[in-house]
């Protein structure tokens, strides 16, 4: 019973992942890496390839072979130029600092030459060696050894194996090796770990049977000892084993993990790269478990699936490539791979998150506007990119060309940027059929790009169809305040009025207000004629309007300063040769003394200086 128990406690323990098969950082001795195993044939020869971190010292240090014994390690052969007696001849060693791995070579193979080696770097068996197991035999067959990969932490792995056409149609896979047996990590049936969920890949290749695996931001745990092969393990088939050891260089900088992403907004991905000798095609794929969906690359394909969400920008001086995702939605989480046809470390994954909120740049994203007219695309952004660049850019196949600034004066649409509001405005002050397209709003920091937003812009032929005042908002004057209503409106409602009486009864009310309108329209009249009777007509420029005569006289009592002394009679300077000559009369003059009435000043007077003047002394 207590067995059975204990069986039944077994079953329900978590089952451990093939990551956590492999030691961690704290256990691996030594950086320096190689061959476990060699085999050799009787009077054949053997090479062995030892890799090491590319450090300054590393590269110029000691190099050494070395067999063991139970009085030490004696060396075989050195970069010091030292071969052992017996060995020279048929050993040497080559140091490739440029590949990061030095080569042992030995020829003649006797049965003595069986047993355990270290290949290492400084003095022998000082940690920084890596031990390697020799045997000959004198058959006419060897055993394949296991093919060997030296990678930098954080990078990207990539493993070709090839089983030939017979196998074309067969499962492929690849697993990692521990004390129970075989841990799948991925297969062709598109079953994954879940430790390399998002970053690992396996496809086929252009022969017939071949296929690769691509691991990305390898770490410690992922050293170790992998079969690739076809069939399944143990069963049928066949494998290849490939011995894996992964090591740390900081060269490179790696770009975040994982990437949080607002709903409605936008991501920002960096891919980190050397200059290749050769042109090289980069790009931008989505992981999926039977592939990697091409969504952008430097040759100037998109997707169709992506028109004006993704952009690619180059910057060589900081050897990095920047993608730009908007318009999240949360079918855009998921894993997002760097890729490049040529250089195999130069890809790298990141996982992106999607999460709810309200995107900082807020402005309208679909506008419509007819051609020739004018257009302001606004983008409000909030406090915290105050001190940001921000720029709008027509987003193309290609990338996300920015527009220029109001200031720069060059034709076309230009941005300009109102703090006080927190606005970035593109304007148009004509729209052309050219102008139709994708939109961006975006801010940048330090020569890093930040968060955008996307506006399309769809462009209708001019007509008599009405503009929307809403497109053109910035450009179209408020409606007056207060409760004016158009007069072809309010004709309008009065005709579709459901409460309309007979004849009669609209007669009745509309005598008396007809009456009312009448006597005032009369006195409006009486009192017009007496106020032209007193005033003259006179034109400044292309406008004509009345002035009263008693404005010119009261100046004299209530004028500003400096037009404090006015006589009754002045010339006043209107036009650019047009004088007008006033005259008061004695009468009037009385009028004004009893008035005692403020002096109203005129619109078109009030930047007209009156002519000097002055009173005769004694």
């Amino acid at each position: 019973m207590t067995s059975l128990a204990f069986i039944l406690l077994l079953a329900f323990l978590p089952a451990e992942s093939a990551r956590s098969k492999y030691p961690p950082k704290s256990s691996i001795s030594s950086p320096v890496f190689g061959p476990q195993q060699v085999y050799g044939l009787l009077n054949g020869s053997i090479t062995v390839t030892c890799f090491y971190p590319p450090t300054r010292v590393n590269r110029h240090d000691r190099k050494y072979w070395c067999k063991e014994s139970t009085r030490g390690c004696s060396t075989i052969t050195s970069t010091n130029g030292y071969t052992a007696p017996g060995y020279q001849g048929r050993a040497s060693i080559t140091d490739n600092p440029q590949e990061e791995n030095f080569q042992i070579s030995i020829s003649e193979l006797t049965m003595a030459d069986a047993g355990t080696y270290q290949c290492g770097i400084g003095i022998n068996s000082r940690k920084l060696y890596h031990r390697v197991n020799l045997d000959v035999s004198q058959g006419s067959h060897i055993p394949e050894g296991a093919e060997l990969f030296y990678v930098k932490l954080h990078s990207t792995l990539t493993m070709t194996c090839n089983f030939g056409s017979e196998y074309e149609s067969t499962r492929k896979f690849l697993c990692k090796m521990d004390k129970n047996g075989c841990v799948n990590i991925i297969d062709s049936y598109g079953k994954v770990d879940e430790d390399y969920i998002g970053r690992t890949l396996l496809s086929n290749t252009k022969a017939p049977g071949s296929f690769s695996i691509m691991i990305t931001q390898m770490s410690w745990e992922d050293s170790g000892l992998y079969l690739c092969g076809v069939g399944v393990y143990g069963q049928n088939g066949e494998t290849k084993e490939l011995d894996v050891h992964v090591y740390e260089e900081t060269s490179i900088p790696q770009g975040k993990p994982t990437i949080f992403g607002v709903k409605g907004s936008s991501a920002t991905f960096e891919c980190h790269y050397k200059p290749l000798k050769h042109s090289s095609v980069n790009y931008w794929c989505k992981w999926r478990q039977n592939g990697c969906y091409r969504i952008i690359d430097n040759s100037g394909y998109v997707s169709d699936l992506y028109e004006g969400r993704v952009a690619m920008y180059d910057n060589p001086d900081n050897q990095t490539i920047t993608i730009i995702l908007n318009q999240l939605k949360d079918s855009d989480e998921g894993y997002y791979w760097c890729m490049t046809d040529e250089e195999e470390e130069q890809k790298s994954s990141t996982e992106l998150k999607i999460v709810e909120g309200e995107p900082a740049l807020q402005g309208k994203k679909d506008v419509e506007a007819q051609e020739g007219s004018q257009l302001n695309l606004t983008c409000l952004y909030p406090c915290r990119y105050y001190s940001y660049q921000k720029y709008w850019c027509k987003w193309n196949s290609a990338s996300c060309t920015p527009l220029p600034a109001s200031d720069q004066r060059q034709p076309g649409p230009d941005v300009t940027c109102d703090t006080d509001d927190k606005t970035v405005i593109l304007s148009f002050d004509s729209v052309a059929k050219s102008d139709q397209g994708w939109y961006w709003c975006g801010v940048k920091r330090n020569g890093l790009y930040g968060e955008t937003m996307a506006v399309y812009l769809s462009v209708t032929a001019g007509g008599s169809a009405g503009r929307s005042l809403e497109v053109l908002d910035a450009d179209v004057p408020s409606p007056p305040e207060g409760d004016f209503t158009p007069q072809g409106r309010a004709n309008s409602a009065a005709s579709e009025s459901p409460n309309q009486s007979g004849p009669n009864t609209l007669l009745l009310v509309l005598a008396p207000v007809g009456a009312v309108l009448l006597i005032i329209a009369t006195a409006f009249a009486v009192f017009k004629y007496r106020q032209i009777k007193r005033s003259d007509l006179v034109s400044v420029g292309s406008y004509r309007t009345n002035i009263s005569m008693s404005d010119f006289e009261s100046v004299k009592d209530y004028g500003a300063s400096n037009n404090a002394c006015v006589k009754e009679t002045q010339e006043t300077r209107i036009g650019g040769d047009e004088f007008v000559t006033a005259t008061a009369t004695p009468e009037s003059a009385a009028e004004t003394k009893k008035a005692k009435r403020p002096a109203r000043r005129h619109p078109f007077l009030s930047s007209t200086p009156l002519a000097p003047c002055w009173e005769p002394q004694g």
